[in-house]
């Protein structure tokens, strides 16, 4: 087949939901599509651990650190699962960390927001992972099998980080009145970082279009944004603390909450580097890959010899 053909056979699998895989003919913007949401999202998962591996040596019990070791843990494995599936897009993981360390490849910007009270770990979890299961639901279906795939136990995970920060908050707005004011703290720092993590309006996405037309995505960006305020208000209800928003009221007639205006200028301040902690978050893993230099080379001085020894 000539790529005429090609590109109108992939646009046939498209249309009829048919999951395309890496071995299938796709033409080179879907490819770096896939590439650059993939591995934005692996980085994601990556740099996610820092704000959180912060305070597992000074959670409150016993219990709770062995919480947050295990979700930091997941957060590993979901970035390695999604290192994996860009893979197979013919690119190699050594590349996709340099792009991270070097700048050239971005991560969510609320990952470059500090951690400053334990109660941000139940904000965290609340509104953070209950953010990206809004989004990532839906990539649980997106056109490009290996995602999708590794999206099912993502979400699975996520699922359960989310409850596990509710109830953190939940325990803190049921304890004393202090424990309640670091509760409503921590939403007040992270409510508008959690709704910048679903890219910028409509309006000004670059990609959202495009991805929507090749179903890498499901629904746009100010959709997802919308089910995550609904969704969110009457859980904060219920844990008895205000979302930081004057603006925010149920509307009857569109059946949605309206809420007030994001401060994008800050969202793209931060994407472009200059958020409180970009450098301290690149810092990390920079040093994290220089101090495992020694781990790669003995691990591939070992695969060479045990090579040898086989073909001997």
């Amino acid at each position: 087949m000539d790529e005429k053909q090609l590109e109108d056979h992939f646009n046939e699998k498209i249309d009829q939901d048919i999951r395309i895989e890496p071995k299938d003919w796709m033409p080179d913007n879907y490819r770096k599509t896939l590439i650059r949401q993939i591995s934005q999202h692996a980085h994601s998962e990556i740099v996610g651990m820092l704000p959180e591996a912060n305070w597992i040596s000074r959670a409150p019990t016993l219990r709770r650190k062995a919480a947050a070791l295990a979700k930091v843990q997941d957060e590993a494995g979901h970035g390695l699962y999604l290192y994996s599936a860009c893979e197979t897009l013919g690119i190699d993981r050594d590349t996709l960390l340099d792009q991270l360390h070097t700048g050239k490849a971005k991560y969510s910007s609320i990952f470059n927001y500090p951690t400053l009270t334990w109660a941000d770990m139940g904000a965290i979890g609340w509104l953070v992972d209950g953010a990206a299961i809004m989004n990532q639901v839906p990539l649980c279906r997106t056109s490009y099998g290996p995602y999708a795939r590794a999206m099912i136990r993502v979400c699975k995970e996520e699922s359960f980080h989310q409850r596990q920060g509710f109830e953190i908050m939940l325990t803190l707005c049921k304890g004393s009145e202090e424990q309640k004011k670091m509760a409503q703290d921590a939403l007040n720092r992270w409510w508008w970082p959690a709704l910048m993590m679903f890219g910028p309006s409509d309006k000004d996405s670059p990609h959202t279009e495009q991805s929507m037309r090749w179903r890498i995505k499901r629904f746009t960006n100010d959709e997802l944004r919308q089910k995550f305020v609904d969704a969110t208000k009457p859980q904060a209800d219920l844990l008895g603390i205000e979302i930081p928003d004057p603006d925010l009221k149920w509307n009857e007639e569109r059946g949605h909450h309206d809420f007030g205006e994001i401060n994008w200028d800050e969202f793209f301040n931060v994407i472009k580097g200059n958020g409180p902690c970009n450098k301290q978050r690149i810092d990390a893993r920079t040093k994290a890959w220089e101090d495992g230099a020694w781990v790669r080379e003995a691990a591939n001085s070992y695969a060479e010899k045990k090579s040898k020894r086989n073909a001997a």
